[in-house]
């Protein structure tokens, strides 16, 4: 059998919006691999991600979280190829996964993050937050899929996705999916895409400010609810500024 026979397509849900001629550049070698981690019960693990390269790149996680513990995944994907961040969770009884992550860009690029998660037990909780930025021809994506199985009472899971567009031929896309076996839960998600605002850019001109110090003070506000649950504040400045620098080197 040849290698791209082994290839996704974008028949397959989860790659329906990706750039599937990056994905033969990388091969099936290059989607084989997982980054396997397990957070022990009680514990907490962090990961921080700045994902900015020139060359297609698939980057693939699967956690397992264990009672009572928590896991959190932030990042930034501001990569001037095609960038896509998996990550596969199973949350164990009473554990928590948190996620905010900003793709931002310009060019013809796609940058996405696809994300999995599976309330195995009760009392598990999740959230994740993504917002994406982007300009020219350039794609945002946002695939979260949560699953809830049958005796997993008391799940709180949430998704929200917000799209900024700063110019025409530029397109996000949001694909929520609920899979819900349980009857004793809260499962929600929510979806938008817009433009900067006008009456704020104004407002911020009329007391001086340039138009490039606008944009960038507004993309910070819009992009900053990605990591408000990250408390390092160094990291989270980290992100930031690999955000905020793919929009200053943009000339919008």
């Amino acid at each position: 059998m040849s290698e791209l026979a082994t290839l996704p397509s974008r028949r397959d849900e989860a790659w329906r919006y990706a750039d599937i001629d990056a994905v033969t550049k990388l091969g099936s070698t290059g989607l084989a691999e997982w980054q396997e981690l397990a957070v022990p019960a009680g514990e907490t693990k962090r990961i921080c991600l700045v994902l900015g390269g020139d060359a297609p790149e698939v980057a693939r996680m699967r956690l397992a979280v264990g009672d009572g513990a928590r896991a959190e995944i932030f990042a930034t994907s501001a990569a001037s190829d095609y960038t896509r961040l998996e990550i596969d969770v199973k949350l164990d009884k009473g554990a928590h996964f948190e996620f905010g992550g900003v793709t931002i860009g310009g060019g013809e690029v796609t940058r996405e993050f696809v994300t999995k998660t599976i309330h195995a037990e009760p009392d598990a909780t999740s959230n994740q937050t993504v917002r994406a930025v982007h300009w020219g021809q350039a794609t945002g994506n946002f695939l979260g899929e949560i699953k809830v199985v049958r005796h997993a009472q008391k799940t709180d899971a949430a998704q929200d996705f917000k799209g900024l567009l700063l110019e025409k031929g530029a397109s996000a896309n949001a694909v929520p999916q609920l899979e819900i076996f349980a009857d004793d839960v809260k499962c929600a998600h929510g979806a938008t895409v817009g433009q900067l605002d006008e009456a704020a850019r104004y407002y911020m001109a009329a007391r001086g400010l340039s138009p490039e110090q606008a944009q960038r003070l507004l993309v910070q506000a819009f992009i900053g609810d990605a990591f408000v649950e990250l408390d390092d504040e160094a990291a989270r400045e980290e992100l930031l500024e690999a955000a905020l620098e793919a929009l200053e080197g943009s000339a919008l």
